[in-house]
């Protein structure tokens, strides 16, 4: 009886460990499908043969110059979740701004759909460590370029003006004024509240003892619902939100706000998706209809620096 060569299963790839075979950025690995590379969709996710892709390499294909980043040393100091970019739900965490508002409702026009899960700054970082959100809503301080030891990119949204609002008809307070009045503000773990937080220092005032009675909301719509119910004297939210409401408004900071994904998930479809919608001059005309907003790099993909 004949020997029989056993016959070795194909190996599949996805996009991110064509990516990490190339050494490219993983959005470039759909940019390479229009220019060639071969591939094919199962279950509404590419799939690529990785023999399949080492010929079409050797027939002369190329990657192109774009290389991934240097690996750092990982930090140890916070657990991550491991898991293929496909198998994280379709979530984006982030704190109600307009912007997102904005961004969803085109994304999901579009039948790319993301779910919104609200949460402050630190809350949504936790969440994309963890691997329980696709993406997660940045701003105030230095963004991070690293969660215990994944790497980030940044997808810029727009730059938006943060400061206090008051009830219509009256004057916005002073930072002096807010000890005695009810204040609407947001959690420490929330970006603003640094803001705040800085004004009153550089003022000569006692964060503690300014904030008065202050109510920790949840959102910026939350605070100007606060204020509109008056439940509350004064809040702190974006212009944006205090324009809609039409409350008067004073301004404190200005900050950029986007979105972090794990870098290896740029070429996740969804956030290909997204990018595209942020980047549309249909978005970013939305977006500079707004008051106290800048969109003019919505959507630009940056690498922040590393500590």
């Amino acid at each position: 009886m004949p020997s029989v060569t056993p016959v070795e299963p194909e190996v599949l790839l996805t996009a991110t460990e064509v990516a990490e075979l190339l050494q490219v950025h993983p959005k470039r690995v759909y940019r390479l499908v229009k220019e060639g590379l071969p591939g094919r969709r199962l279950g509404g996710q590419w799939r690529f043969s990785r023999s399949v892709v080492l010929e079409w390499l050797q027939r002369g294909g190329s990657a192109g110059p774009e290389a991934l980043p240097a690996p750092a040393a990982l930090s140890t100091t916070a657990p991550s979740v491991a898991m293929p970019a496909e198998a994280r739900p379709p979530l984006l965490a982030a704190n109600g701004d307009l912007a997102v508002e904005l961004l969803l409702a085109r994304l999901n026009a579009s039948r790319a759909v993301l779910g919104f899960v609200q949460a402050d700054r630190d809350q949504a970082s936790r969440l994309l460590q963890q691997g329980a959100v696709l993406l997660a809503g940045s701003h105030g301080k230095g963004p991070p370029a690293r969660l215990g030891g994944i790497r980030l990119a940044r997808i810029h949204l727009v730059r938006r003006e943060v400061g206090l609002v008051a009830a219509r008809g009256r004057k916005v307070p002073r930072l002096a004024e807010l000890g005695r009045l009810r204040f609407a503000g947001r959690p420490s773990s929330a970006g603003v509240a640094g803001h705040l937080e800085r004004a009153l220092r550089e003022a000569g005032l006692d964060p503690r003892a300014a904030s008065g009675t202050a109510l920790a909301l949840d959102s910026h719509r939350d605070v100007v619902l606060a204020v509109l119910r008056g439940d509350a004297d004064a809040g702190l939210c974006t212009r944006a939100w205090a324009a809609r409401a039409g409350l008067p408004f004073r301004l404190l900071a200005e900050e950029g706000y986007g979105l972090l994904v794990r870098a290896a998930d740029l070429g996740d479809p969804r956030v290909v998706a997204l990018c595209e919608v942020a980047q549309g001059e249909a978005y970013r005309a939305a977006l500079g209809a707004v008051p106290g907003y800048d969109a003019a790099e919505a959507g630009t993909i940056r690498y922040d620096p590393e500590a």
